[in-house]
């Protein structure tokens, strides 16, 4: 399959009435396969700190357009199970293609339509950890291909810098949200930072992606803290 011909999705649509024989020649009401009008389609980031529901949410998101006879591909990478699995800490799953640095999501998405498999959009969880090609290439898929990008992730780091690829997203994004499932830092105000604890302490320098929970026997956790609280260092009572 050619790229222009994987980019061409189904006019499902009939002309308008014209002048003459009432049929006009173009197709101004086009319809993808799924029967959503073409070029539709947008790149969205749903971000916030950890424990907010992202992943509970991503899941529901594929959920539900499932249930109206969309067909979409679910991808991830360095979910907490270190599995191809997109996990929430609510207890539910769902497989998941891993995301890694050679995979391109415009040749998963085109190998899938050469097979005959429906793609209407992506769900891409833990899209903080991508690379920035893999934003651009949501972006492509957008643009090009008329293919949905729901991209799921954190906006910053331990250090409370943004991540590169959520940055781009912030930047790329035609809709950008803060979920709104509220998180709290252990004094009661809302949680904005995630902090990485070892040993009892926050620390602030090391890797940038380091796998850990927010579980207090993790030998790596996060917490979510306020900021005054991310600032100081303060763990809380139970620190």
């Amino acid at each position: 399959m050619t790229d222009d011909a994987a980019a061409a999705p189904t006019c499902l649509a009939r002309p308008l009435p014209g002048p003459g024989d009432d049929r006009a020649g173009g197709c101004a009401a086009a319809r993808a396969v799924d029967g959503r009008p073409l070029h539709a389609a947008a790149l969205k980031f749903f971000w916030g700190p950890m424990d907010c529901g992202k992943s509970t949410m991503a899941l529901q998101m594929n959920y539900n357009h499932g249930r109206q006879g969309r067909r979409g591909l679910v991808t991830t990478r360095i979910d907490r199970s270190l599995g191809p699995q997109v996990t929430t800490r609510i207890g539910l799953a769902h497989s998941a293609i891993e995301v890694t640095d050679a995979l391109d999501l415009r040749d998963l998405v085109r190998d899938a339509w050469a097979e005959g498999v429906r793609v209407d959009y992506l769900i891409c969880d833990e899209a903080s950890f991508y690379n920035l090609e893999h934003i651009e290439q949501m972006a492509e898929l957008v643009d090009n291909y008329d293919v949905d990008v729901y991209a799921f992730g954190l906006a910053t780091d331990f250090r409370s810098c943004l991540f590169p690829a959520a940055q781009r997203l912030f930047e790329l994004a035609d809709e950008v949200a803060r979920i709104q499932v509220e998180v709290l830092c252990w004094c009661g105000r809302e949680g904005l930072l995630n902090a990485r604890v070892v040993d009892g302490r926050v620390v602030r320098e090391g890797e940038q992606v380091v796998i850990g929970d927010t579980v207090d026997t993790a030998d790596v956790r996060y917490q979510v803290l306020c900021r005054r609280h991310y600032r100081s260092g303060d763990l809380g009572p139970r620190g």
